[in-house]
């Protein structure tokens, strides 16, 4: 992609229209639309000009939402009308989802009534379900005709839905019975019936069930596709690999940006006062936890005062107990978007890592005591930060394993707020356990 960037790069310094459309013919509408992310805000609309009326739709879709919208307001309806044209219902719903409510009713006028239908359909479920992933383009057979009846209805079909990999059979009150894998269909005996070869144990996904579940559904069972019922068991859809590998990637992006206060739909070269913007309040957060820290070594100004070399100690606590919570707590998030974790397992797992903490604590206590010991030669100081480290460490592995648990029961997304609320905890708890004790046993 780097050299895809270079290559435009190149063709829009020469000025010329040619080269660059050349380039961007040649590319997925997934690449032009990172290319266009990876161009500063004056170029990215001489390129986004240059894209092909039948690209558009793909290419919006697979853009940040605020890209996106601000893309979308620079174009006059009938070319966003023009862009929705031949998308996937579930694409569809998508980009109507993000268009304001004037040219949200515009855009579903121009359909006809089925495909209107369709779309209405998965945009009444939540977008992170099921029900707002699938497509309503599922290929149903009935289980008492034989695979030559099958095989003629495919070919009147004349053409099959992307990532077609099975049938679903339902009855003819429409309910999920199971699936005929399309490789029985083309390597068995024709005059074989459906339901003598369908699978009738496949697990049809719930329309509510939440996009990561879905995700994790289909990893754990290597899934193409997989069909969508209602609570009647009433086959609504299918749900595609290639709408599964952009929740995937959506999550990964959230895990690595929410820690940071950053949403993955923003902008990299959103304008200035805008992500300075957003940024301060992330700064303003994590201020008042540094005012808190703070306020606890204030507590102690006469301590330091008459023992500086705690002053100069007092980071190697709070740093080492940080990094402590900080493997606990990615591990526990990491664990949560899993499934792997429960209240069922989460007493065990805090034991474990209370265990954990207690060896690297003893372990880092001896290293750091010793160093502190040959540096100011006072053993007193010497015990006094290895107890600090070894009370910092259990309080972060408690810390790490409890507080996403915590928010999570709260409704609060532990990847975004857990990293800020554990560094107030081991800073507080560290300064104060290192001070304390010094306060105690030094003077």
């Amino acid at each position: 992609m780097t050299d895809q960037i270079d290559h435009l790069r190149q063709a829009l310094d020469s000025g010329r229209q040619g080269p660059v459309q050349r380039v961007l013919s040649s590319l997925h509408p997934a690449e032009i639309a990172v290319l266009i992310e990876s161009l500063p805000l004056g170029e990215r609309e001489i390129v986004w000009n240059l894209v092909s009326d039948e690209d558009r739709g793909e290419v919006l879709l697979h853009l940040g939402e605020e890209l996106r919208a601000w893309l979308i307001k620079a174009m006059d309806v009938e070319a966003v009308i023009s862009a929705s044209e031949g998308l996937e219902i579930d694409d569809l719903a998508d980009f109507i989802d993000d268009l304001p409510e004037t040219l949200t009713q515009r855009v579903m006028s121009s359909m006809d009534e089925a495909r209107r239908t369709r779309v209405e359909a998965v945009m009444s479920y939540p977008y992170d379900t099921a029900g707002g992933l699938m497509n309503t383009d599922p290929v149903s057979v009935r289980p008492n005709v034989t695979l030559e009846v099958v095989l003629r209805y495919l070919r009147m079909l004349g053409d099959l839905p992307s990532h077609t990999d099975m049938l679903f059979v339902v009855d003819r009150y429409g309910h999920f019975l199971g699936i005929l894998p399309m490789n029985k269909v083309v390597t068995m005996n024709p005059d074989v019936t459906v339901s003598d070869i369908m699978d009738r144990e496949f697990q049809a996904l719930s329309v509510d069930l939440t996009a990561g579940e879905v995700a994790k559904r289909f990893e754990d069972r290597d899934l193409i596709s997989a069909p969508v019922v209602d609570e009647r068991n009433i086959l609504l859809g299918r749900i595609t690999i290639d709408d599964v590998v952009d929740v995937i990637r959506d999550e990964a992006e959230h895990s690595l940006l929410a820690p940071a206060g950053l949403d993955e739909e923003d902008d990299i070269f959103a304008p200035v006062r805008r992500s300075a913007r957003r940024r301060a309040v992330w700064l303003g957060v994590n201020l008042i936890t540094a005012f808190m820290a703070s306020a606890v070594v204030g507590m102690f100004e006469a301590t330091l005062d008459q023992v500086v070399a705690l002053a100069v100690l007092m980071p190697i606590v709070a740093s080492m107990g940080g990094i402590g919570g900080s493997q606990t707590l990615t591990l526990m998030i990491r664990g949560l978007a899993l499934g792997q974790i429960s209240t069922a397992n989460a007493v065990a797992l805090l034991k474990k890592e209370v265990a954990v903490a207690l060896i690297n604590g003893l372990l880092w206590a001896v290293v750091v005591s010793s160093i502190v010991l040959a540096w100011f030669r006072s053993p007193m100081l010497a015990l006094v930060i290895g107890m600090a480290l070894i009370l910092n460490q259990m309080c972060a592995s408690v810390a790490g394993v409890g507080l996403p648990l915590l928010l999570k029961k709260l409704d609060i997304d532990p990847a975004l707020a857990g990293s800020v609320v554990l560094t107030t905890i081991t800073d507080v708890v560290g300064f104060f356990a290192f001070l304390g004790l010094g306060a105690a046993l030094l003077l």
